[in-house]
C-alpha cells in the first residue's frame, strides 16, 4: 500500500478492512456458526506524559505566528499506539447534522464499505479537509512564510500551498472541481482561516463516510497557543447534505522531532479484491 511505514498503527486502515471483511463473512452465516468474535475498532495513546507547552508560540517577520514544524495528532509530540484508550485532547464533537437521506445513506453502509470507499485506503487523493480528518495516523509537516501557507502530509506525500493575504477565490466561470478546492486564507488575529470551495465530490470530509456535494464549503482554523502545541478546526456547509453548517471541536496535535518520510500509495489491490467478494457475497446473501 505505501513504500514505507512509520509504525504498525499506520497499516490500521488495511487491517480494519480484513477484519471488517470477516465480520462481514461471519454475519451472512446462520446464527451460531461463527465462532470468531466481531472485530473491535479502538484507537489512542498509549500512557505518555503529553509534552509541555514550551513557551510562547515563534512569530515570523510580518508579526504573525508561525505554525511552522512536523505536527503528530494528540499530545505526545509522536506517533501514537492503538489501544483502548480514549486520545487525550481530542475533540468534543456534537451530531453532524445531515439532512435525512444523507443520514440514511450512511448509516446503510457497512463496516467494509467505510473502509473500501475510503479514499485514504483506496489510494485516491484525501483532499480538503482530508489532510488532516483522512491524515491522524500520519504527521503533516507545516510551514508558513509571510504571505503562505504550506502543507505537507506524509500519507502519500500529499501537498498544499495555500496565499494568505485574504486574495478572493476565482470567479465562478474559472471554478473547477479540485480535490483541495480554490483555496485562500487570511489571518484572524492568532488563527489562520483557510476557505475551501468548489471541492471534487470524490473526496470524503472525514472517515466515516461523511460525502458532499459540489456546494461543499469548507473552512479550517489553524492557532499555535504555544511552542509545542497546535489546534486545528474544520467548519462544513453544504447545503445540499446538511441542514446547517457544522463545525469540529478543536483538535489537538504536538510539536515533533523527526523528519517526515517517503510514503507513497500505489494501486492497493487488496481493496479491489475486497470490493469484489464484497458485493459476491452481498449478491449470494439476497
Amino acid at each position: 500500500m505505501a513504500t514505507m511505514n512509520r509504525y504498525v498503527g499506520v497499516t490500521l486502515a488495511a487491517v480494519c478492512v480484513m477484519s471488517a471483511a470477516a465480520a462481514a463473512r461471519q454475519t451472512a452465516q446462520p446464527q451460531g456458526a461463527g465462532t470468531n468474535p466481531p472485530p473491535v475498532l479502538a484507537r489512542g495513546t498509549v500512557d505518555v506524559p503529553p509534552l509541555p507547552p514550551g513557551g510562547p508560540a515563534p512569530r515570523m517577520a510580518d508579526g504573525h505566528v508561525d505554525l511552522s514544524g512536523v505536527w503528530f495528532a494528540g499530545t505526545i509530540g509522536r506517533a501514537s499506539a492503538w489501544s483502548v484508550d480514549r486520545d487525550r485532547g481530542g475533540a468534543n464533537d456534537e451530531p453532524v447534522p445531515f439532512q435525512p437521506w444523507a443520514a440514511e445513506k450512511i448509516k446503510n453502509m457497512t463496516a467494509v464499505e467505510r473502509q473500501i470507499n475510503n479514499p485514504a485506503v483506496a489510494c485516491t487523493p484525501v483532499g480538503t479537509p482530508g489532510m488532516f480528518t483522512l491524515n491522524r495516523g500520519y504527521p503533516s509537516q507545516i510551514f508558513t512564510l509571510p504571505g503562505f501557507f504550506i502543507h505537507l502530509a506524509e500519507a502519500d506525500n500529499s501537498w498544499r500551498v495555500v496565499h494568505t493575504d485574504g486574495r478572493p477565490h476565482k470567479p465562478a466561470e474559472e471554478l473547477e472541481p479540485l480535490y483541495n478546492g480554490d483555496q485562500t486564507a487570511r489571518w484572524e488575529g492568532d488563527t489562520l482561516v483557510i476557505d475551501s470551495i468548489s471541492l471534487d465530490e470524490r473526496t470524503w470530509i472525514n472517515p466515516n463516510g461523511w460525502f458532499h456535494s459540489d456546494q461543499a464549503h469548507v473552512i479550517e482554523r489553524l492557532r499555535r497557543p504555544s511552542r509545542n502545541y497546535l489546534e486545528y478546526q474544520y467548519t462544513v456547509e453544504d447545503p445540499k447534505v446538511l441542514t446547517r453548517p457544522w463545525t469540529s471541536g478543536w483538535n489537538t496535535y504536538t510539536l515533533g522531532s523527526e523528519d517526515l518520510i517517503e510514503n507513497f500509495c500505489t494501486n492497493n489491490e487488496n481493496i479491489y479484491q475486497l470490493r469484489k467478494l464484497y458485493e459476491m457475497q452481498r449478491t449470494e446473501g439476497k
